[in-house]
């Protein structure tokens, strides 16, 4: 009988918890301890038996005992990712390192008051997972937990379904301890303040919360404020329009990295303004939000830590299991050669995840959450082979002002049975606040793509998602923009192309058109290419009259563009076109653009071909 099998007739016989920490815990030492005497054997199943509660658990462990002493002479084998605190003997050693190792130990522990310290009374939580950035283990019946730290280590508890850490006031989820003695070393921006010596307790207050199967929450890519001013953008850009509509109803919300513009200053006023939507508020980091003077990956995220804790971590909200990952890896400067970053995740990282996902149900959601775009993660193989056999699991990021849909295949290396749904953001900041600016004084951002600055709201139902695009300043119904010109000849009818961008438009969205009022459907062709009116407003940047605002980036090509010929005899007159997009999740948006058919040469229009504009354009528009 394999270890599988044998759990199953555990699980099977008794599904309590407890039962479940118990067969958990003697997988980590039953093959270890069964080439020791009887002795040693009898003391480590009295540590196991404190941890069972019914009968059944009993008399299972004492069967694994048994079972354990039959395979003594296979060797020493450790299946089981995770270890109860209780069980200290059989914890992994740390790793071979030029630094100071302890141990840290704790509570969690349910806060009733919320004062976010134990007082008498408050009970342990058993079964908790507490991480040191590497190893997890579980608490004990008491709650308790035990983990090996270093003298740059964050202990971190990761949230269960139906409970919450405290949060500070910018609505940061507080859930770690940050053990550095000597604190960051000298930087620009400043790092952790020296912690002193190791605690003789941290404890992690949780409280209990309602988490049903259906949620949301919020995305945003690449806030990225140069400065406050561009603080004060993404306040009146987005933030407002966020308020206004009570946060969509969202759960929590996510900065997909790139919090700031290298800047680091910056974080503070910018949580302060993320925290007027007032939801707790995660963060991943970004390549703009490390410490561009350090001289290595490992100090390069001093600042990010002393203000949001570790720089990878996971939790649980509902029915979701979300992985919050650092696929930034930074290289120093040297004599000759500048810093630069690379996707990676790192050795570490690698085994956190690893451990994690051990504990995960086959069939939870996970959905994991980085800057840069898992296909262009160098070691994003290694990460593959640990999520491609799970039947649920999304990826998302941001980093690329641009929005985007992957599918990754085998042509990347996927090795799963469907293809892996991979989500680049919409980033808040567009195109770095680049752009002319409009009646208030924002630039009006435009993303690379074509499409609008703005955010994604994202739903969960068990293991189903939707994910829904929001423009910045626009109603809902703002997913698309139709480019026509504004008036034709009924000869020229027949060679007219009319061109659609979904801005959240992938591979597998439709998208078709018609004339109104009955005119019949007429689907249109997905293409790869540059956003028409972007590339008018760079020819305008180029020209003799630029336009006031920093210069926007290059176009980029993008797959959300449609298009298809106009119908070839349209009579003069006004006619109305409309455009249906239906998405991979069945949202069906709609949107309408007139034309007008002359019957004589119409004068060359110097306006670009946008909907609804005037006829000869000096200044782009707010909203392309």
């Amino acid at each position: 009988m394999n270890q599988m099998q044998i759990q199953d007739e555990f699980l099977v016989n008794d599904p309590s918890p407890n039962a479940s920490l118990a067969i958990r815990s003697s997988w980590q030492w039953i093959f270890i301890e069964s080439l020791l005497s009887g002795d040693c054997m009898k003391t480590h199943r009295a540590d196991i038996l404190e941890n069972c509660v019914s009968p059944t658990a009993l008399y299972i462990t004492r069967n694994l005992m048994l079972r354990s002493i039959m395979v003594a002479g296979l060797g020493l084998s450790v299946l089981a990712h995770a270890t109860l605190a209780h069980d200290r003997h059989t914890r992994n050693q740390p790793p071979g390192e030029a630094k100071t190792h302890e141990h840290a130990q704790g509570v969690v522990f349910h806060d009733e008051n919320g004062n976010q310290k134990r007082d008498p009374g408050e009970k342990g939580l058993p079964g908790f997972k507490v991480s040191n950035g590497r190893e997890i283990v579980l608490t004990n019946a008491d709650g308790e937990y035990e983990t090996h730290v270093s003298d740059d280590t964050i202990v971190f508890v990761i949230k269960p379904r139906g409970w919450m850490t405290p949060l500070n006031r910018d609505k940061l989820p507080q859930f770690y301890y940050i053990h550095k003695p000597a604190g960051s070393p000298s930087q620009k921006f400043d790092g952790v303040k020296p912690t002193g010596p190791l605690p003789a307790s941290i404890d992690f207050p949780l409280m209990p919360q309602e988490e049903p199967e259906q949620f949301k929450a919020l995305l945003f890519g690449d806030t990225q404020p140069r400065n406050v001013q561009e603080v004060e953008y993404m306040a009146h850009d987005i933030i407002e329009q966020v308020v206004a509509e009570k946060a969509h109803g969202a759960s929590l919300g996510v900065t997909l990295g790139d919090i700031v513009f290298d800047d680091l200053s910056v974080f503070q006023p910018h949580n302060q303004a993320i925290a007027l939507i007032g939801i707790p508020w995660y963060n991943v980091l970004g390549n703009h939000d490390i410490n561009l003077d350090a001289p290595n990956d490992t100090l390069s995220d001093e600042t990010f830590e002393s203000i949001y804790g570790p720089n990878y971590y996971s939790f649980d909200y509902g029915s979701v299991h979300f992985l919050v990952l650092d696929d930034v890896a930074w290289q120093g400067a040297t004599e000759t050669a500048r810093g630069f970053y690379k996707g990676g995740l790192g050795k570490d990282q690698m085994e956190f995840i690893r451990n994690d996902l051990a504990l995960i149900p086959k069939e939870q959601l996970v959905v994991l959450m980085m800057h840069i775009p898992l296909v262009d993660v160098e070691d994003r193989q290694e990460l593959y082979r640990l999520i491609e056999e799970r039947p649920f699991t999304l990826s998302m990021s941001a980093h690329t002002h641009f929005l985007k849909h992957h599918f990754i295949t085998k042509e990347d290396g996927w090795m799963g049975p469907e293809p892996h749904h991979h989500i680049v953001n919409v980033t808040v900041c567009g195109s770095w606040w680049r752009g002319a600016p409009d009646e208030l004084g924002i630039p009006h951002a435009t993303m690379s793509d074509g499409g609008p600055n703005g955010y994604s709201i994202i739903s969960f139902d068990g293991t189903k998602y939707d994910l829904e695009f929001r423009a910045a300043r626009r109603p809902a119904d703002h997913q698309m923009n139709i480019y026509l010109p504004q008036e034709i000849t009924v000869a020229d009818a027949m060679t007219t192309t009319m061109v659609v961008n979904v801005f959240n438009g992938s591979q597998r969205s439709k998208v078709r058109m018609r004339m109104l009022p009955d005119g019949p459907w007429k689907d249109m062709e997905r293409v790869e290419g540059m956003d028409p009116y972007y590339v008018d407003m760079k020819k305008l940047e180029a020209g003799p009259t630029p336009v006031a605002g920093i210069t926007l980036p290059s176009p980029s090509m993008t797959d959300h563009l449609w298009r298809i010929l106009l119908p070839p005899t349209l009579p003069v007159g006004t006619h109305m076109i409309e455009v249906e997009t239906t998405d991979m999740d069945n949202q069906v948006y709609t949107d309408r653009e007139s034309i007008r058919v002359v019957a004589i040469p119409a004068p060359t229009s110097t306006r670009p071909a946008f909907p609804g504009r005037s006829t000869t354009l000096t200044i782009p528009p707010r909203r392309p």
